[in-house]
């Protein structure tokens, strides 16, 4: 399959729907772990980025200019720490998309890749510490696997993103060992982790973005 400029935008655009209509959702998650506002601050995030789609990137047809685009706008627009992680990870996926006005299959799983391991690499946090890393690690983990043996994108996105999901709903059984909700101690096991819960619908808006276009064909 192949992704052209407009079609990475509009899904930047359906994240944008995304957050709004879960931006209370994942604000209660995080009043049971931080200070409550992940779903705000992802909301201001995306706004920005969604200004900057319908204005200067209206007419970008360079895949990888967009995708940096998407990361420094949102790390201007968030201060809190998920905007340098976000930043990383479309930052690193525009790398590897430099100078194309599509991708391909190989192209897709080589941006999500480096996508999910920049951040990894930025939030220096492993599996267990209870953040978007326990969804995203099992997500590239996967998709490195799946793609290496079929070549196929879709189906390989589509179990990495079991995967993740998997690896999201696993916060709810951890301790949190990072940021402020590591305070609470055992008091954190129960809930489940907000940032990998966005990290998840992220990913999973990605893959019903595409399927969408695929079966519009």
């Amino acid at each position: 399959m192949n992704l052209t400029a407009k079609q990475l935008k509009d899904y930047f655009k359906e994240i944008v729907k995304m957050i709004e209509n879960e931006k209370d959702y994942l604000c209660e998650l995080d009043r049971k772990l931080g200070d409550g506002d992940h779903g705000v601050t992802m909301s201001i995030g995306w706004q920005a980025v969604n200004e900057k789609l319908n204005n200067e990137l209206a007419e970008e047809q360079d895949c990888a200019k967009i995708s940096l685009t998407v990361g420094k706008t949102f790390l201007s627009a968030v201060g809190s720490s998920v905007g340098p992680l976000y930043a990383t990870g479309f930052m690193r996926g525009a790398k590897v998309v430099k100078g194309k006005t599509e991708m391909n299959d190989n192209d897709l799983a080589e941006y999500w890749i480096a996508f999910a391991k920049g951040i990894k690499e930025r939030g220096q946090a492993e599996v267990g510490d209870k953040t978007m890393i326990d969804t995203l690690e099992p997500f590239f983990i996967s998709l490195e696997k799946q793609f290496a043996e079929s070549n196929d994108f879709l189906p390989a996105f589509s179990t990495a993103v079991e995967e993740a999901k998997k690896g999201m709903e696993s916060t709810k059984d951890i301790v949190s060992k990072k940021g402020r909700s590591s305070r609470l101690g055992e008091r954190s096991i129960g809930a489940q982790d907000p940032g990998a819960t966005s990290a998840y619908l992220i990913l999973s808006t990605f893959l019903n973005f595409v399927k969408g276009q695929v079966e519009v064909r």
